[in-house]
């Protein structure tokens, strides 16, 4: 199969009823996009399309693992791939304006003459989806087999004491603290 419609689904053909599309995404696949927040990306795609006479359901199931790096001591982590999305497809005869006035966007529509779906473009954003915004270690000292000791030490030395010495801006203001409770 061309890599260029490996992703695409020649639905016309397709009986009513569930039928399971299998992907595996590498880092070949992110090549044609904008750089990515990971690498090392070893991603199973389960697609299962639901065809019904004038819709289709989509369900991806995003598995796999990627190696991210952590925002805390910046050494790389594995991390596991896990989550699920769902998308409606709707035929309809006008497509593109049904699309743009669509505020749900776990619906999109095409045409009635169409023959083929593209997944390539959804497939590239539910891995990205599986990405959580902030990616660090469950280890909340940092002591964990992927942490960086040199940036935990360094870490510990920028961590506020109790020899810091008090602010003066805020030295009158004191005395309203807790006003609020003795309501």
């Amino acid at each position: 199969m061309s890599n260029r419609r490996e992703y695409e689904i020649a639905f016309v053909g397709l009986k009513p009823g569930v039928h399971e599309f299998n992907y595996e995404i590498d880092d070949r696949f992110f090549e044609e996009y904008q750089e990515q927040d990971f690498r090392h990306t070893k991603a199973h795609i389960k697609l299962l399309l639901e065809k019904n006479n004038s819709f289709m359901l989509l369900r991806f199931e995003v598995g796999g693992k990627a190696e991210v790096t952590c925002d805390r001591c910046n050494n790389e982590l594995p991390f596991e791939l896990f989550d699920e999305f769902a998308i409606t497809v709707k035929m309809v005869e006008d497509p593109d304006l049904m699309n743009d006035q669509e505020e749900d966007p776990d619906v999109y529509y095409i045409s009635r003459g169409e023959s083929h779906l593209d997944v390539k473009n959804w497939i590239y954003e539910f891995v990205n989806l599986s990405i959580p915004m902030q990616k660090t270690c469950s280890y909340e000292n940092m002591d964990g087999p992927y942490c960086n000791p040199a940036a935990r030490e360094l870490l510990n030395k920028m961590k506020p004491g109790d020899d810091v010495p008090s602010n003066p801006l805020w030295k009158g203001l004191e005395k309203f603290k807790g006003l609020d409770s003795e309501q």
